[in-house]
């Protein structure tokens, strides 16, 4: 006879309700307990966070049911007492995102233990207000951003607080509970003194090192001293009703004048900048137009301070890498040479130069790099010297001294740089960047890059400096592009960890966490500009929906796609072409394995280019 089966388990149940009915009872009652008797209010802040969030832990499998059953509890990373959630530690998982916006925390009451440490979180510290019995506060190794809250100082049982290799901004608030006996903040962006509190002068040095603009003690960085303070006159006792005639008038006359003479300062400031813009804009304007050798403007212009080199008694030979070229020119024909300032960076000055003979040369003027030895310069240029790649800027010469290093290229016609490219004159009038060409522009970085890692196998970081502005693009039509990549290959020439954070590797996470760097930081750096050329926007700018400033443009990514993708990333000028959104999302996927944080998880370069060949 074959019954259904909640015929069978009615059956049962009344069998053991005749045989012992108060065991029965008890276990009806425990059943129960666990179903009614846990905080629904902590369930939702938990889910809150578990839904905002991805992991390499199966959080949405695990976290389901009541999270605490009397004093245990099924969900990884979470402990309980009196059927309260008292512990959240998920360490290492590989958690990616945000925390919720809101205080998802507050109903979590009797929370003393958070730690998040060692993971891929981003967007500003969690609130912690009301959370009295909060003790340890672990928020290091990931990629949190903004400044530390200010209500952190009023959790009175703070034991801990890590916040170490972070991306954190702002000053440090005075904490000063007396239970707080482990602190670190180091290896983030923090400024401003140290708070001479008590307890946050009791711990060492290392608690605060790595923070650029933080001073005061234990760093041995000073402080600048602060403003003086101009301490207004006293008020008259008599009131303004009871003034005498003649003090009155004498104030009037005061006023009067102190009115004319701000007026007179508002139109000499008004004059001053309208002449200052217009000296700015006839400048932009010469450096943009063609000149004739006997024009005016920057055609006459000489590279400063460099007169003093040229003796005119001795020519000075410079070494051309390319031997089949004739020495058509040398030190002093540079120096007689008009020169237009292409730009400045942080490693020196560039100029296009123009010889008097006629061709064109590209010569940059290194700077902070008087302690390097003849030898040390000498080898590095001519290891660069010799590489050719079609998407490599030709190196031509260089000459050294002990106060001046010049490095010649060749130089190349171009249409500007890949960042003026996809960022500049947008709005009406613009022709926008087809899907294709970015793709190919795309490939042709990868090509570049990819040869100068498998050239350079004994550096580091091959080229340590690869970002859009560092990308000229020649433009052969309207729509096709060929570029080549400059600045590469001086990390070796830079003279401390001072100048390398001027660099775009600096950008890179190992480097803001003190950690051996590797050719893995390019690809962290051609992550980014992936991520730009996709989304068109500038690294570093305000993210769109708020005011945060965020340094790395894959942290935005990440927020918005968070393991869903999402259209809302791309570049306004390629979202109308629906049939190439599934190439989109696969260079999305590879710029993101390029930016993860784990240098060890990026992929190398020339995998990164078979991928992004396979979508081509």
């Amino acid at each position: 006879m074959n019954l259904p089966k909640y015929i069978l388990v009615l059956l049962v149940v009344m069998m053991l309700i005749f045989l012992n009915p108060l065991s029965t009872m008890n276990f009806v009652a425990s059943v129960s307990s666990e179903i009614d008797e846990y905080y629904p209010e902590e369930r939702e802040a938990l889910l809150k966070l578990r839904d905002s969030l991805s992991s390499n832990s199966d959080l949405h499998g695990n976290w389901t049911g009541p999270p605490c059953i009397n004093n245990s509890s099924r969900w990884a990373g979470i402990a309980c007492s009196n059927w309260h959630v008292v512990h959240i530690v998920l360490q290492g998982i590989q958690l990616a995102g945000s925390l919720p916006p809101c205080a998802f925390l507050h109903n979590i009451t009797f929370l003393s233990k958070l730690s998040l440490r060692n993971n891929t979180l981003s967007g500003p510290l969690p609130n912690l207000t009301n959370l009295v019995y909060l003790e340890y506060v672990v928020l290091s190794y990931n990629r949190f951003w903004g400044s530390i809250p200010l209500e952190y100082i009023e959790l009175p049982n703070l034991r801990v607080l890590e916040l170490q290799k972070n991306y954190l901004d702002g000053h440090i608030p005075p904490f000063d509970q007396p239970t707080l006996r482990a602190f670190n903040v180091s290896y983030n962006h923090l400024e401003g003194p140290i708070p001479q509190t008590a307890v946050l002068q009791k711990f060492p040095k290392s608690s605060y090192d790595h923070n650029s603009n933080l001073c005061g003690s234990p760093l041995e960085a000073s402080c600048p001293p602060p403003p003086p303070v101009v301490i207004a006159p006293s008020p008259s006792p008599l009131s303004p009703n009871i003034i005498p005639p003649k003090k009155k008038n004498n104030l009037q006359a005061w006023s009067f004048a102190l009115i004319v003479a701000a007026a007179a300062l508002v139109l000499f400031l008004v004059i001053f900048v309208s002449l200052c813009y217009s000296r700015k804009v006839h400048r932009k304007q010469a450096a943009k137009e063609e000149q004739q050798p006997d024009g005016t403007g920057w055609a006459q212009t000489k590279m400063p301070h460099l007169e003093s080199l040229g003796d005119p008694e001795k020519r000075v030979e410079l070494d051309f890498f390319d031997k089949e070229m004739p020495a058509a020119f040398d030190l002093d024909d540079l120096l007689r040479a008009s020169a237009q300032v292409l730009g400045k960076g942080k490693l020196g000055t560039t100029y296009k130069v123009t010889l008097e003979s006629g061709p064109v040369v590209v010569v940059k003027r290194l700077k902070n790099m008087n302690e390097l030895s003849k030898k040390e310069f000498t080898q590095q240029m001519q290891l660069l010297g010799n590489m050719r790649h079609e998407n490599l800027v030709q190196i031509l010469s260089f000459y050294y001294s002990k106060e001046e290093k010049l490095v010649i290229s060749k130089f190349e016609s171009s249409g500007g740089t890949l960042f003026e490219l996809l960022h500049e004159n947008r709005g009406v009038g613009r022709v926008p960047l087809d899907w294709a060409t970015r793709l190919s522009i795309i490939k042709e970085i990868a090509k570049g890059l990819t040869f100068l890692h498998q050239s350079l196998p004994s550096h580091k970081v091959p080229h340590a400096n690869l970002k859009s502005s560092n990308v000229l693009v020649i433009q052969r039509n309207s729509q096709t592009y060929h570029l080549k990549l400059t600045d590469f290959g001086f990390l070796p020439l830079v003279p401390s960890q001072k100048y390398t954070e001027d660099l775009a590797i600096g950008k890179s996470p190992e480097f803001a966490q003190g950690k051996k760097l590797s050719q893995k930081a390019d690809v962290y750096c051609f992550g980014i500009i992936l991520l730009e050329v996709i989304t068109g926007r500038i690294p570093g700018e305000i993210s769109p929906g708020n005011d945060e400033t965020m340094d790395d443009l894959s942290d935005w990514v990440r927020m918005v796609v968070n393991n869903d993708w999402s259209t809302d990333i791309l570049d306004v000028e390629i979202l109308a072409a629906k049939e190439d959104h599934d190439e989109m999302l696969k260079l999305t996927k590879i710029a993101l394995d390029c930016t993860d944080l784990t240098p060890e998880k990026r992929p190398k370069m020339i995998q990164v280019l078979t991928r992004i060949e396979e979508i081509d």
